[in-house]
């Protein structure tokens, strides 16, 4: 849809930010006065929250938590979009090769990130704590629409995709609603739509978190999303090596030779689940099968502050 620059110039930009599915939401809108604003931001949260509610594993009356309570006893039917989202982090998960599960909750959280941890856990230990995971182990029956976890103790988590999720939902509902322009950020997962009231397009700063103050490029974000994970403040180090918080969940073993991953992409869903995955497949893997698919880029920086970027991305430019 293009909007004349003397019509979005007319409009109001209004920004709440609110703690929204545990996180920061920063959500932006541009509309013709700022009560109608205000009207259209309160909409993005409802639709947040609703999200929020199906796919809560700590909501003992949702749906993913019907799932968890049945594994290794029943399929249990869901509603069409929570069995859509599913069907989808598993169509992630062959892509990236099992380096995204949203079974990794199945995991023993035999690693910690606060301080208490004072020795590195045995490799059994380690080996013993995936034995839940795998996302083979979701059965869907696409005809009954029903989820069915095989293994008893088995779980299933939206922590690397709800967000992104969530983000592309408000977005879309907000335009369905004739916003012409806004943001989405939800702790970093960030969808954009329109642009500025100056017509100019929203823009993302890339920071290096070796060193924050120190944005390297700001570039411009055009009706799509951008996710940017880090591992740069939880992490442990052993004999010398650093191991932070991401987890491989067929191994067990934390991530390590990167800092940062930027992801951009038509969705945030595929964004968000892409950067966490990145960080498991490692610098060289990540970035060739970020290369094989079609209008996604990525940045990455790895441990010493070097940068690496997919095929389409030129730093230099910005």
């Amino acid at each position: 849809m293009l909007i004349s620059s003397s019509i979005l110039r007319a409009q109001q930009v209004q920004r709440r930010t609110l703690k929204l599915m545990g996180s920061r939401f920063d959500i932006t809108v541009v509309a013709k006065d700022s009560l109608e604003a205000i009207k259209y931001i309160d909409t993005a949260i409802h639709e947040i929250t609703r999200i929020e509610k199906l796919i809560s594993s700590w909501d003992r009356n949702s749906q993913t938590s019907d799932i968890i309570r049945n594994a290794g006893i029943r399929p249990v039917k869901v509603d069409k979009e929570l069995f859509e989202l599913i069907n989808r982090s598993m169509a992630i998960s062959r892509l990236t090769d099992g380096a995204f599960d949203i079974t990794y909750a199945s995991m023993d959280k035999i690693w910690k990130f606060d301080g208490s941890m004072k020795e590195m856990p045995s490799a059994d230990e380690i080996k013993a704590s995936v034995s839940k995971v795998g996302f083979k182990n979701i059965i869907l029956d696409q005809e009954k629409q029903t989820v069915f976890l095989k293994i008893k103790g088995m779980k299933i988590g939206f922590g690397a995709i709800g967000k992104g999720y969530a983000a592309d939902k408000a977005k879309a509902l907000l335009l369905s609603k004739g916003i012409v322009a806004g943001v989405i950020n939800a702790s970093g997962d960030m969808n954009t739509w329109g642009k500025q009231p100056n017509g100019e397009d929203w823009k993302v700063a890339i920071t290096n978190p070796l060193n924050k103050n120190n944005a390297f490029a700001l570039l411009p974000i055009t009706d799509g999303a951008v996710v940017t994970s880090g591992n740069y403040e939880r992490y442990v180090t052993f004999n010398g090596k650093r191991y932070t918080h991401i987890i491989d969940p067929k191994t067990g073993y934390p991530s390590s030779g990167m800092v940062s991953v930027t992801v951009f992409s038509p969705k945030a869903e595929l964004a968000d689940a892409l950067a966490t995955s990145i960080f498991v497949m490692g610098v060289d893997v990540g970035l060739n099968r970020i290369n094989q698919l079609p209008n996604i880029e990525c940045i990455i920086i790895d441990d010493k502050g070097n940068i690496h970027t997919s095929k389409n991305i030129d730093i230099n430019k910005q």
